[in-house]
């Protein structure tokens, strides 16, 4: 399974009026834009084939922020969703570039930061969907999934007023051949979309739904909302000034996954202005 999906299109409106005027995923989380984060996840994982899904109106400023993904050593293209109709719509915008394989589907607000041995384990598996479920304090916001007495999942909803357990479901997924179909083959929820939540049930009933629970070494945060957007920027702006190494650095997991060379980092990072972020790079490519 070698290519994913990177949702970046919505509303924002848990963030408004922040994205009043801007998409939420080109929104600031410390020291980078809010896409750097999944797409990193997505590189790490070994995925060099990605389709940036979002607006009309905000695809442009994607392509300028990113380009063709040719100086990170992976292939990004672009598509637009006219209008926000659900998770599971992006499988149909989609359509085309999947061509009838699976995928990873990922949300553009999403930040996972550990190990990534989770992601790399479901990607070995062709068939079927797996999906990470993370513990949470209040899992109301989210999908949540549900657990038999033998510890298989028997129930999946979204946005439950009474959760029946304690495990979200982040936005994360891994999708075998099939999911455009079944995404076609559903009817719009109440809310006039279509819900990734209703994918993943199809595949549960079918016994081809594997759950990979994120444990304690594994950080998961919603950058969808104002709390969790501060949250997610003290968390990368913690971690970078205690160890010195950066959170979702594109050009260091391109130099790190063997993609690019030294010399065309450092060709690359020889065209952009004195910053931070230059010099942590600079230091990279000169073995510091």
């Amino acid at each position: 399974m070698t290519r994913a999906i990177l949702l970046a299109g919505g509303t924002g409106s848990r963030l408004f009026p922040l994205t009043a005027a801007a998409n939420k995923h080109l929104l600031p989380v410390h020291d980078k834009p809010m896409i750097f984060y999944p797409l990193a996840t997505l590189m790490l994982g070994g995925i060099r084939d990605v389709l940036i899904v979002s607006s009309p109106g905000d695809l442009p400023a994607f392509q300028s922020l990113l380009g063709d993904g040719s100086s990170l050593g992976i292939r990004l293209s672009y598509a637009a969703q006219p209008a926000p109709r659900g998770i599971a719509d992006a499988l149909l915008v989609a359509d085309a570039f999947l061509a009838g394989e699976g995928c990873v589907l990922a949300l553009g607000d999403n930040l996972f930061w550990g190990y990534l041995d989770f992601l790399r384990e479901a990607l070995a598996h062709a068939d079927g969907a797996t999906i990470f479920p993370y513990r949470v304090h209040d899992p109301s916001p989210y999908g949540v999934v549900e657990f038999d007495a033998k510890g298989r999942p028997v129930g999946i909803e979204e946005k439950p007023a009474r959760p029946r357990s304690p495990l979200a479901i982040p936005g994360l997924y891994v999708l075998g051949a099939g999911a455009v179909d079944i995404a076609r083959a559903l009817p719009e929820s109440a809310r006039g979309e279509r819900e990734i939540t209703d994918v993943l049930r199809e595949y549960m009933r079918g016994g081809r739904l594997r759950v990979r629970p994120l444990g304690r070494g594994m950080a998961w945060l919603d950058m969808g909302t104002p709390e969790g957007l501060r949250g997610a920027a003290e968390l990368v702006a913690t971690v970078q000034a205690r160890q010195g190494q950066y959170i979702g650095c594109l050009e260091e997991v391109a130099l790190h996954m063997g993609w690019r060379t030294r010399a065309q980092v450092r060709a690359t990072v020889a065209r952009w202005p004195a910053c931070a972020y230059r010099a942590y790079v600079e230091r990279l490519v000169e073995g510091g």
